[in-house]
């Protein structure tokens, strides 16, 4: 019971370190946060880290049961602080991420938005291979203007093979096309949220800070260890 308590303490610790404790201002709270917040500082409301804790915790085990099965997780935060964690942590894992503007139809209709990354790897297979010197010069300009525009939505995509089996999302009233896509397609959501979001739009939310670069990379982190555990236990 101690080491179980020892360890609860250092997650909670390790939460406040990265400021996972700040949430906004009262007037931004979305009602479904109120049991959530222990207090406030200085008008920024601060979540109670205990009750943190314990959703990051049943998250965490939804993600080793994915971890156990292999099952791909989208990985999507488009806003500037969640960038280059997503990228980071979908990519450690060879899985998808959005790191930018959302595209309508990106699960929902998931066969067209395959063909456009399989046109996008197919131009970057001809230009690395010289196929498109048989092009005018005006011609491979245009090409090359498609694909630095095609790889600003769908290089995070090239691995998105199948549908997948949950997605994690940093954000869920910004990324709220994302939110509406899984809904559609019962697809479980796993969320870091602010105090600004709903909490009942995910089916494993995580109340905490998530405006900052710290925070969003240590609950990244979280996860992609935690699915990683997953894929160890099952090939013990």
């Amino acid at each position: 019971m101690e080491k179980n308590n020892t360890s609860s303490q250092n997650t909670v610790d390790n939460l406040f370190a990265v400021g996972a404790h700040f949430g906004f201002v009262k007037s931004r709270r979305h009602p479904s946060h109120k049991p959530f917040i222990f207090g406030t500082k200085n008008k920024i409301e601060i979540f109670d880290l205990e009750k943190t804790k314990m959703s990051l915790d049943k998250a965490l085990e939804f993600v080793k049961e994915l971890g156990a099965k292999n099952a791909p997780i989208l990985f999507v935060g488009g806003k500037s602080e969640a960038r280059e964690a997503i990228e980071k942590g979908a990519t450690s894992l060879g899985f998808p991420y959005v790191a930018g503007r959302w595209l309508g139809g990106t699960l929902t209709n998931f066969p067209e938005i395959r063909k456009r990354v399989n046109k996008l790897e197919t131009l970057l297979s001809q230009k690395e291979k010289g196929e498109l010197a048989k092009y005018t010069k005006k011609e491979r300009l245009l090409i090359d203007r498609e694909i630095e525009r095609m790889k600003i939505f769908f290089t995070g995509l090239s691995n998105l093979k199948e549908m997948p089996k949950a997605v994690f999302i940093v954000d869920t009233k910004r990324e709220y096309s994302a939110v509406a896509e899984a809904h559609s397609l019962k697809i479980p959501i796993i969320s870091l949220v602010g105090s600004d979001c709903n909490l009942n739009e995910s089916t494993y939310p995580i109340p905490g800070n998530d405006a900052s670069k710290a925070s969003i990379s240590y609950f990244v982190n979280q996860i992609v260890s935690a699915y990683r555990a997953g894929q160890l236990n099952k090939a013990q």
